[in-house]
């Protein structure tokens, strides 16, 4: 029944083909889960007056998405937020990730090597994004991607306002290039493919990077290469520029150095005078954020630079910038 809606979406559009369907009973609104919810009526509403989607098409998508509770457990608790370094490392940093990311490379040297010299992002920086993501495109995710949107959309309230715009992004995703909206799959957050973007990330940074027309990151790496060097590329990565460095403290006038924000504040000889000093040669006048990482052998002091926020702007999150950038490092 699904699948039979999901080919007039995206196929036919035929609206009183689904009227009938829906007044015959084919579709049992009795049975409705998010067509019913208080906050869909409107949503669906302005879907229709602002990108002109026919109103029953839309309702018939909403009759069959499904609330999941597995999701909303996992948002409520992500790694991000419940692991000290010591522990996030050991998810990502292992020598399966290292041996299976070392023969991604191999496999895709050639579109690597494209992507960096067209983007100026390191071939090992987009093969750490796929690896952590996905594992070089093992795990892209078995959640369906309407019923993470809805579920976050309209029974999460802490991110409600986001997870709206990213479900209006990906009914606007699913019209542009033909999918499936029943069938898309991705992770719990609604991220897509080898590279885990999200709705908005799609439309604004995939491209068709081999060529075939079609910009393909949910099956193809090629394009899903060519498109993490473009998202990095768009938000600013400075090719040739360092990433990060250990740093040591002294005294505690480094402390002031420490704050929640992930954006840059101060410069590295500001840092200097407050007992913060690196041996890796970085400029002084180059801004840095000092992080306190909880280690396998205790505490850890680094200093992220321009090239470490911008990875923080795929995820925002220190720990996942650190995790890319010494995955990265181990696939030199």
């Amino acid at each position: 029944m699904s699948k039979y809606l999901a080919r007039l979406f995206q196929n036919t559009w035929k609206p009183a083909v689904i009227g009938l369907a829906v007044s015959a009973g084919i579709v049992n609104l009795a049975n409705a889960n998010y067509l019913e919810h208080e906050s869909v009526k409107p949503f669906v509403l302005e879907m229709v007056e602002k990108h002109g989607f026919n109103q029953q098409e839309i309702e018939a998508l909403f009759v069959q998405a499904e609330k999941k509770q597995s999701i909303l457990d996992a948002i409520a608790r992500p790694a991000e937020k419940r692991l000290e370094w010591k522990g996030y490392r050991k998810i990502f940093i292992t020598e399966d990730r290292i041996t299976r990311g070392k023969a991604f490379m191999a496999k895709y040297a050639d579109t690597l090597a494209r992507a960096e010299k067209e983007y100026g992002v390191p071939q090992s920086i987009i093969t750490a994004i796929i690896g952590v993501e996905t594992r070089y495109g093992k795990n892209r995710g078995s959640y369906r991607v309407i019923d993470a949107l809805s579920t976050l959309a309209f029974d999460y309230p802490p991110r409600s306002t986001f997870f709206k715009s990213e479900l209006e992004q990906m009914l606007l995703l699913s019209r542009e290039q033909k999918f499936d909206p029943l069938e898309l799959k991705g992770s719990y957050a609604g991220a897509m493919g080898y590279g885990q973007f999200i709705p908005s990330s799609y439309r604004n940074f995939a491209v068709d990077f081999d060529g075939d027309g079609v910009a393909d990151i949910l099956n193809n790496p090629v394009d899903a290469i060519g498109s993490v060097a473009n998202y990095f590329k768009k938000h600013k990565w400075v090719e040739g520029q360092p990433i990060a460095g250990q740093v040591k403290v002294a005294g505690d006038e480094y402390e002031q150095a420490l704050y929640k924000s992930l954006k840059l504040k101060y410069t590295l000889e500001e840092m200097a005078e407050w007992g913060i000093s690196s041996e890796d040669g970085f400029d002084p006048k180059a801004k840095g954020k000092l992080l306190q990482l909880e280690g396998k052998n205790g505490t850890e002091y680094w200093v992220g630079l321009d090239n470490f926020y911008v990875i923080t702007r795929y995820n925002h999150s220190h720990l996942y910038a650190m995790a890319v950038y010494q995955l990265s490092e181990a696939l030199k």
